[in-house]
């Protein structure tokens, strides 16, 4: 089994260097990421993503991902430290991700923080996967302003975060209450016959596609609550796409792409939006791998600009699954003198949010 490698670039490695020197490791789902962060800057960002392997089967396959990151975990620490010019006797901390996601994949990943802590006796710290994509920011656009929200999208959640301290306190306002926003997107892409994963595809067609041909319903918009909803919409698509079918007629893939995700953004963007008024906040963070989405990122930097509410959205390689969001996260523990995880640290899938670090 052969994983796909990509080393990202590290634009901020020429800045002033900032202690401490912190590795992050990430292996939530299918893509192993290492990222090594001196406090606020970007060293190395490397990952080895399974994708294609996955792409076969529609979706992600655990006992699949897990083999994975077992053969990527070792050379790919070894090329961010390449990368960064670093050595393993040069660091400072070792973060880890420690949960939600795949049990057995997280399982990999800390075993992995393990072993480089314990034999470089450095302190571990197991962080919840969410503060992290809220973190990460820190390392494009400076520090976060606190409160602020976070919207973070993926293919496992839809959450909607109020942010008092990313290495202490977060709290949920909204989350999804069926299909997660990406996991939409792959269900889409596969009734299109779009292949794995959906979200890029989608994206890209519906660019040539118009937003009003079809109107798919909006769950949930009028809720007083910030959850969200998709797989009613999931469903709206399936029926659409099925009855032109039926009746021998053209499915304008396009138009398909462009009118459910122009639902999907129209949520997102409007539950955000609502809360941080609500909740008197000025500054709204995008993050997880749907914040890539480009129709996303244009409509709640429309919507933002109109409200008078600070939009934040990392770039989109800083905004899918990364070992530099999780440093980033170890970074700010440490500066702010956190508390080790225990040794004996459990990979929790279903850790809670407001669990930035296990203890």
């Amino acid at each position: 089994m052969c994983s796909a490698v990509r080393d990202r670039p590290a634009p901020y490695a020429d800045a002033v260097p900032d202690p401490p020197l912190v590795l992050g490791i990430e292996t939530s789902c299918d893509e192993t990421g290492i990222g090594i962060v001196r406090g606020t800057t970007l060293l190395a960002d490397a990952v080895a993503s399974s994708v294609e392997e996955h792409a076969r089967f529609g979706g992600v396959v655990p006992e699949v991902a897990s083999r994975a990151h077992l053969e990527a975990m070792v050379p790919t620490v070894h090329r961010a430290l390449d990368t960064a010019g670093v050595t393993l006797g040069d660091l400072d901390a070792v973060a880890v991700t420690a949960g939600p996601g795949l049990a057995g994949a997280l399982l990999v990943g800390v075993a992995a923080a393990k072993a480089y802590s314990l034999a470089l006796d450095l302190p571990l710290y197991g962080v919840n996967h969410l503060a992290a994509h809220v973190a990460v920011d820190v390392l494009e656009h400076g520090p976060l302003p606190e409160p602020c929200l976070a919207m973070l999208v993926s293919g496992g959640h839809s959450s909607l975060l109020l942010v008092e301290d990313v290495t202490a306190t977060m709290s949920p306002l909204g989350a999804t209450v069926d299909d997660a926003a990406g996991e939409a997107f792959d269900k889409v892409a596969r009734l299109l016959g779009l292949g794995f994963p959906g979200g890029p595809a989608v994206d890209r067609l519906a660019k040539g596609g118009d937003r009003q041909a079809i109107s798919f319903p909006r769950s949930m918009m009028r809720d007083d609550s910030y959850d969200v909803s998709f797989s009613g919409l999931k469903t709206a698509v399936a029926r659409w796409v099925e009855a032109r079918q039926a009746a021998g007629e053209h499915v304008p893939v396009a138009d398909v792409c462009a009118s459910f995700q122009e639902a999907v953004v129209d949520v997102l963007t409007g539950k955000a939006v609502r809360a941080c008024r609500d909740q008197g906040i000025g500054t709204l963070l995008l993050g997880g791998g749907v914040a890539a989405n480009s129709r996303l990122r244009s409509l709640a930097e429309q919507r933002c600009a109109a409200a008078g509410i600070a939009l934040r959205v990392p770039r989109p390689g800083l905004c899918t699954d990364n070992g530099a969001m999780v440093a980033a996260l170890g970074a700010r523990l440490v500066a702010a003198g956190a508390a080790p995880s225990p040794l004996d640290l459990p990979a929790d899938s279903a850790m809670d949010v407001r669990v930035v670090v296990s203890a």
